[in-house]
């Protein structure tokens, strides 16, 4: 037994020791690149300088100018298709109710902020006046809510059907299945169209502005109206006024190219482009004044790259000046029946460059029965309007008066009630021999009292 225990204990002594067990692997730690780190702090910085703020926020943050302009205005629903949502659209006025309109269309990138000082100008010689934000652009809507129809198919389809189905029918629906027949059953289900909502930009084509435009001169009763169509406002309007001739008693055009805009449409479309220029004013200060402006600096550059910056306003813009009308001929369209006869007015820069000169002689050649008559500003209107101003004044001064369509604007419902409740006192007071009196006034001091986009409050400033 000794032997034996000897021997294994030899045995084991000279069997060959295993292996230590390797040290565990750290891979060595990788400093990433500058280039990398320098790429990603970019991208983190300029994705910020364009988040979106909720709208309160975002308005509270607007520079004061900007937010007295919109105190100043009124919004207006109009609706760009039957079973599309309601948008609204800002508008200002100034000047005499019961005098001819100058209904003033700005161009993309611009907004009714850029002809405040004209409508104030025109206003106070007795012409009423009125400039919008078209849908996308100024304190109008810029987005909307779209609802996607999708057939489910596949297994990401099958998915979201069963969490419909689950959230519609409860959790207990489910087990109810499983416990009757073994199996939840979806069969019924097979062909099961989701709808989902998504927010998008809103991106207005020719068609859609002309829905908005009549909807506006209808609410407002402007007709018939002395158009003022500045830069690529032309070809988002140009259809509409040669089939509604009868509301429309002169055109004017402003700086018009009718398929391109005096500002860039690149300059907010490419990456890392479009986050500098809108995150940067002395960047944008430089766009402005190469393309748009004769001087730069000022508030009005910051207001205009905020309001472009701000609740999807750069990619509404965007989206409307691809669906510009590239195929627009000027000429063409001056000789339709009707048009050619319709007063018209070309306002053109002669001091911005020699090739902007010979666009606007094109543009004369194109339109012969027009007076024609040059400014010395740039193609964006900035700073003392006064010139711009007083040609149109006059131009539509000079034209034979007009019988305005007059469209009294109804009281909302609930102002009605109040004033309803007001008389019936009153002849409650009267029945009774209190003396009581009628305010014949009444109704002109009613104002509509308009849902504000902001939760502020809104209305026609006093």
């Amino acid at each position: 037994m000794a032997l034996a225990a000897e021997e294994s204990d030899t045995t084991t002594s000279n069997r060959p020791k295993p292996p230590p067990p390797p040290p565990p692997h750290n891979p060595p730690h990788q400093t990433p690149s500058p280039s990398v780190s320098l790429i990603t702090l970019l991208t983190v910085s300029l994705s910020s300088l364009t988040n979106p703020q909720d709208p309160k926020a975002w308005f509270l943050s607007l520079p004061a100018a900007l937010r007295q302009h919109y105190s100043a205005g009124r919004t207006i629903k109009v609706q760009t298709a039957p079973n599309h949502p309601p948008l609204e659209v800002f508008s200002i006025q100034d000047g005499p109710t019961d005098s001819n309109t100058v209904l003033i269309v700005h161009g993309l990138g611009c907004s009714s902020y850029t002809f405040r000082q004209i409508v104030k100008s025109l206003g106070h010689k007795g012409i009423r006046t009125v400039a919008i934000d078209l849908p996308g652009s100024g304190f109008s809507d810029k987005s909307t809510v779209v609802v996607e129809e999708n057939l489910n198919g596949g297994v990401s389809g099958r998915v979201w059907e069963i969490c419909s189905d689950i959230k519609e029918k409860g959790l207990f629906w489910g087990f109810d299945q499983l416990v009757e027949k073994g199996y939840v059953d979806f069969e019924a289900n097979e062909d099961r169209v989701s709808k989902r909502e998504s927010v998008r930009a809103i991106e207005l084509g020719p068609e859609e502005v002309g829905r908005v435009l009549a909807q506006v001169v209808d609410s407002l009763g402007l007709a018939p109206v002395d158009l003022v169509l500045h830069d690529s406002a032309l070809g988002l309007v140009a259809n509409w006024v040669s089939e509604n001739l009868g509301l429309v008693r002169s055109v004017t055009l402003l700086d018009t190219a009718s398929s391109a805009t005096a500002l860039p449409l690149w300059v907010l479309e490419v990456p890392v482009i479009r986050e500098v220029v809108l995150g940067f004013e002395f960047v944008f200060s430089r766009v402005v004044g190469k393309w748009c402006w004769k001087s730069i600096g000022g508030s009005d550059v910051e207001a205009h790259r905020v309001l472009l910056k701000g609740r999807d306003g750069r990619e509404a813009v965007v989206g409307m000046g691809r669906k510009l009308n590239g195929s627009f001929d000027l000429g063409e369209w001056s000789s339709l029946d009707g048009v050619k006869g319709l007063p018209m007015q070309v306002m053109w820069s002669s001091v911005w460059s020699e090739e902007w000169n010979e666009e606007g002689r094109r543009v004369a050649d194109a339109l012969p029965q027009a007076r024609f008559v040059t400014h010395s500003g740039g193609r964006w209107p900035q700073g003392d309007t006064t010139e711009l101003a007083e040609n149109i004044y006059q131009f539509v001064s000079s034209l034979p008066k007009s019988i305005r369509q007059a469209k009294e604007e109804p009281i909302p419902e609930h102002i009605q009630k109040l004033l309803d409740e007001v008389e019936s006192s009153d002849h409650h007071n009267d029945h009774h021999g209190h003396g009581g009196h009628h305010h014949a006034d009444g109704h002109a001091h009613a104002h509509a009292g308009y849902m504000d986009a902001y939760g502020l409050g809104h209305g026609w400033a006093g």
